[in-house]
């Protein structure tokens, strides 16, 4: 079957607080697209069933699933079987997965007699290393309780490999890069010859970097200590750790980078520090990333604030002189594209390239239809 033959795809990308569906056509064109900046509710048919009136049938839908869990390391289509699977991982991240399974439900419902695809951001990092993918914590936790490193963002890293190797005229297979993914949730991502080596988000998607609204890494004593001296609950950690930290927690007025920009600007102290603090755990990740490859062929900027925010990624990239970076970037005429920021004769190519997830599901929704 080749890709001419599949026909519209619909892709539905639930997160923790927005909902974006759309259709593609066999050449990668968008047909029809909604999206909502809330989570999805337990009845999603609305927004479906409006989409679907305007758009071109769909021959397959595909659906982003953050979390994989141990048993699934590949994209999959659903069938009962695999929802009943579903069902299991939802509290391995619990933002993330139980949105996207409503509406995976709902689909399934209005669109019966077409496949559904589920595709999982933990299938990129499937073949971490056991020394990166390895807590060193007692067994029991690791082998009967299946605590280890999955890895988040994997389909975003998926596109941005793909059309870095174009950009840079080589094959994934080529190349040693540190991709970051700078959104709501952040992190970064070392490839080695296109494999995922290592990647500072962990368990659940709220380890590793500073984020919109959560914490990134904290000390675990210091959050037994939260729970011993001050009567704090498991609850009470879980909801501040997820809601009301990182750039919220630290300005205390805004999650989002580009009023932070403003604020600072104006003289604003704590926006002022809620960026030093984003940008220094940026770097610090992006080191730590590096440490797993023989050699940095190019930094990879991507999500909405790495494609979005120049300020960001000036100030990530003017203190990583360490790994042969520099600053004085630029802006991209066309945003749309991916591009070369760096500036000429720049020895380690800074790269940034927009956001792609929903064309990675769409692409890989369609490797498994021409698999059938």
């Amino acid at each position: 079957m080749s890709a001419g033959d599949i026909g519209p795809v619909l892709v539905a990308a639930a997160g923790s607080s927005s909902l974006r569906l759309t259709v593609f056509g066999d050449d990668g064109q968008v047909l029809a697209e909604h999206h909502s900046a809330s989570a999805p509710g337990e009845d999603v048919s609305g927004p479906l069933r409006h989409l679907l009136a305007h758009a071109p049938s769909p021959a397959a839908v595909g659906h982003r699933i953050v979390h994989g869990g141990p048993g699934l390391r590949s994209h999959v289509l659903v069938d009962d079987e695999i929802r009943a699977a579903l069902r299991s991982v939802a509290d391995l991240a619990p933002l993330h997965v139980p949105p996207a399974l409503t509406v995976l439900d709902s689909a399934r419902k209005l669109l019966p007699d077409v496949p559904h695809a589920a595709c999982f951001d933990t299938v990129f990092h499937a073949g971490l290393p056991a020394a990166a993918r390895e807590y060193a914590v007692p067994a029991t936790w690791r082998e009967e309780y299946g605590m280890r490193r999955y890895g988040f963002h994997g389909l975003s890293y998926s596109w941005a490999l793909g059309r870095t190797a174009e950009l840079l005229g080589q094959r994934p297979q080529q190349l040693h890069l540190v991709i970051t993914h700078l959104g709501g949730g952040c992190s970064a991502c070392a490839v080695r010859n296109g494999t995922s080596v290592d990647t500072t988000m962990g368990f659940t998607p709220l380890e590793g970097l500073v984020m919109c609204r959560r914490s990134g890494s904290v000390d675990p004593g210091a959050l037994t200590w939260l729970q011993t001296r001050h009567r704090l609950s498991a609850d009470d950690i879980e909801d501040a750790l997820n809601h009301r930290s990182g750039l919220l927690g630290l300005s205390g007025t805004s999650d989002d980078t580009r009023d932070l920009v403003r604020s600072r600007a104006a003289g604003d102290e704590r926006a002022a520090l809620a960026l030093d603090v984003f940008t220094h755990h940026c770097r610090r990740g992006i080191a730590a990333m590096a440490a797993s490859l023989d050699r940095l062929d190019a930094l990879v900027f991507t999500g909405e604030i790495g494609e979005d925010q120049p300020e960001v990624r000036e100030e990530v990239c003017t203190r990583l002189t360490a790994l042969g970076l520099t600053g004085g970037l630029r802006t991209p005429d066309d945003a749309s594209r991916p591009a070369i920021v760096s500036g000429p004769g720049a020895d380690i190519p800074i790269v940034m390239v927009p956001t792609g997830e929903a064309r990675q599901i769409d692409h890989e929704t369609r490797a498994l239809l021409r698999g059938l």
